[in-house]
């Protein structure tokens, strides 16, 4: 995603041995201090197929692909997988049970009239969850994102499984991959946090998704998100709202707004071309503007949004597939499908 759900708040679950809990800053405690974790700095010279890997050092990452579905009747779709990776000390894995590092999945699959989402922990160290290359493996349990090419993001396998639901996907792309931000560096407050973040915009998906005991084939666009950083929030930054979205014109954008306990929301974004070329969209590109509001989980979520960039003469009103996309997950949050006239996305809000 852009910016991912963090695993700070079940870590402390998983790894509660000390008795003294720190106080959590941020979304889901990713603006608490790392010092002793590896700073995202500017300039990083990205390195491809080692970056599409686990990264030493860091606190938190994660492999997220999201795809807008339809099957041959119309009918359409939203599936999400995403694969967190977070380390309890800044040092180089080890292997066994002493290993500093949890893994997180999340799975769901939506449509127009249904949601369901799932998740599946695990510790490193002993081969239920991980990610490897040569050739390239994401999985946690039986949940698995991986490739047998020589260039991992050409042709990939997708799957996942839950309670009323499941997917198998084929994900290919011929295109380049997307640096987000400024040449990868994507920051993410004022104060300089910030993340590495790379993009697969150009999927395209190919397979079945199971829902409620029917299974349905499918096919359209899909995007994957690599992001790793060790504080990618400031403190005072409550919660995100995160768009990507695939235009029929063959251009695709990328676009969050952070929001803050105090002051001006933190807005950026990416716009990106036909062929991949990017260009940096700063807050006084973008008009990005709440609309209608539902009632989801008791919390009132703005699933209806005006997105206006009037340098690319974007002018769009989005609105969510399913309103009721809540993962209703041990970090709950919104995330699903979207459409609007000329394209269709994917949106993740939290904090709400």
């Amino acid at each position: 995603m852009g910016i991912k759900v963090c695993l700070a708040l079940v870590l402390l679950l998983l790894a509660g041995c000390d008795n003294s809990t720190p106080v959590e800053k941020g979304f889901a405690g990713l603006g608490s201090e790392a010092a002793a974790f590896t700073p995202v700095v500017p300039g990083r010279v990205f390195s491809f197929p080692a970056d599409h890997g686990p990264h030493d050092g860091f606190r938190i990452e994660w492999w997220y692909v999201t795809a807008n579905l339809k099957d041959a009747q119309g009918r359409e779709f939203g599936v999400q997988w995403t694969l967190f990776r977070s380390a309890l000390k800044a040092t180089p894995e080890v292997a066994g049970w002493g290993n500093q590092t949890l893994w997180l999945g999340h799975a769901a699959v939506t449509s127009a009239t249904s949601h369901h989402a799932a998740e599946r922990y695990a510790r490193g160290g002993i081969g239920q969850a991980g990610v490897s290359l040569a050739p390239f493996a994401a999985w946690i349990d039986d949940w698995r994102f991986s490739s047998q090419a020589a260039d991992p993001l050409t042709d990939l396998q997708l799957s996942a499984r839950g309670k009323d639901f499941s997917y198998q996907l084929r994900l290919t792309s011929t295109r380049p991959l997307v640096l987000q931000g400024d040449k990868g560096f994507s920051q993410k407050s004022e104060q300089g946090q910030a993340s590495y973040y790379y993009s697969q915009p150009f999927f395209q998906a190919d397979g079945t998704v199971d829902i409620d005991g029917k299974r349905y084939e499918v096919s359209g666009p899909a995007w994957l998100d690599r992001e790793w950083s060790s504080q990618p929030l400031a403190a005072n930054q409550s919660g995100w709202d995160w768009f990507s979205l695939h235009l029929d014109s063959g251009e695709q954008v990328m676009l969050f707004r952070l929001r803050q306990q105090d002051g001006a929301p933190y807005i950026t974004g990416t716009w990106i071309d036909a062929q991949g070329q990017t260009q940096l969209l700063h807050a006084d590109d973008i008009r990005l503007t709440p609309q209608d509001t539902a009632k989801v989980a008791g919390r009132s979520m703005p699933v209806r949004w005006s997105i206006k960039i009037p340098g690319k003469h974007l002018d769009i009103t989005l609105n969510a597939l399913n309103p009721n996309a809540w993962m209703d997950l041990r970090i709950p949050y919104w995330e699903g499908p979207v459409q609007f006239d000329g394209g269709t996305g994917y949106l993740e809000m939290t904090g709400y």
